[in-house]
């Protein structure tokens, strides 16, 4: 049992020993929100296993996540979370899955189909089946090409194979990691396109608390793109994908849009960001040392304020 406090209010988290399958006596739906941005995902990878180390894995009703996000939060339902880190940190794994010179042979800098397919189903195996029969539910975001807003791909998924190609649509960015992917009627980009804290799916879909991982330190801001970034990018996805487009043309606010949402729920939601501080991870960072630097930070930061927010549940007693 874990007794904590969402800001002012109390939110008694004694769902550790309450199978999510189970009557929620407390009435809350209480979802786990994770940021996308690539290689910044190393941050919310050691949050997840924070979380799976405290034995928190089935007191939420509810995983979202956006792009690298949802990668982690796979691995968070698949309870192999500390799997997910190892790859993270070995350099055969990041040359191979992170490499920017392939795009001057026209090739996706990402390669999410040796990620997906081979990391995931073989090297460093996620539990699949795990997550389809996970009570908690998986809610990955993916960016339809033809509205330009953020989709809700769980409807999607119905076996491994709909499970791993939701996956790869969700962390398809434009470009870097090859066209977009097609699942059920329409075809799908990076989720970071329209909403890279996926936070207002989840209250949509009626989650009424939300722990939020964050990739961003709180003074942290998304640089502009580069001028080379917005006349390639933006033309390509003119062309190929003008919903996506348009999203992509909102993309400098979008930071502050999810900020003020979350800031609005009050009490309702918790955020943990990586400490001020800590490096800055490009999106496609492929140093393992620093990687391995980041993912020990945002273990720490999810033990940290978990200690915390006992703590502090303890002294309004």
């Amino acid at each position: 049992m874990l007794d904590g406090l969402f800001g002012r209010k109390t939110l008694k988290l004694a769902r550790a020993d309450t199978p999510v399958s189970a009557s929620r006596a407390d009435g809350y739906r209480l979802a786990l929100v994770i940021e996308g941005g690539g290689s910044r995902g190393v941050y919310s990878s050691g949050m997840v296993l924070a979380l799976e180390e405290l034995g928190l894995a089935s007191i939420f009703d509810a995983v979202y996540g956006t792009s690298a996000g949802a990668i982690n939060g796979a691995w968070f339902l698949s309870g192999r979370a500390l799997s997910g880190m190892r790859a993270w940190t070995d350099p055969v794994i990041m040359r191979r899955a992170v490499d920017p010179a392939r795009l001057l042979r026209g090739r996706p800098a990402f390669d999410l189909d040796y990620l997906v397919h081979q990391v995931y189903d073989g090297i460093e195996p996620m539990d699949f089946p795990a997550i389809l029969a996970n009570a908690t539910t998986f809610h990955p975001i993916g960016t339809d090409t033809r509205s330009g807003r953020a989709v809700d791909l769980h409807r999607h998924i119905i076996d491994k194979r709909t499970l791993m190609t939701a996956l790869r649509a969700s962390a398809g960015l434009p470009i870097l990691a090859g066209p977009p992917v097609p699942l059920g009627d329409a075809e799908y980009l990076d989720g970071g396109l329209a909403e890279t804290v996926p936070i207002r799916t989840a209250v949509r879909d009626g989650a009424t608390h939300a722990l939020v991982l964050r990739t961003r330190r709180t003074d942290e801001q998304r640089p502009p793109a580069s001028r080379l970034h917005r006349v390639v990018g933006g033309g390509y996805l003119r062309v190929r994908a003008p919903g996506a487009y348009r999203a992509w043309l909102q993309r400098p606010h979008q930071q502050s849009i999810e900020d003020r949402f979350v800031a609005g729920l009050g009490d309702a939601a918790l955020q943990i960001h990586p400490p001020l501080g800590s490096p800055n991870i490009d999106s496609a960072a492929r140093d393992t040392a620093l990687l391995a630097e980041a993912l020990t930070i945002g273990r720490q930061a999810v033990h940290a304020s978990m200690a915390a927010l006992v703590d502090s549940a303890d002294s309004a007693r």
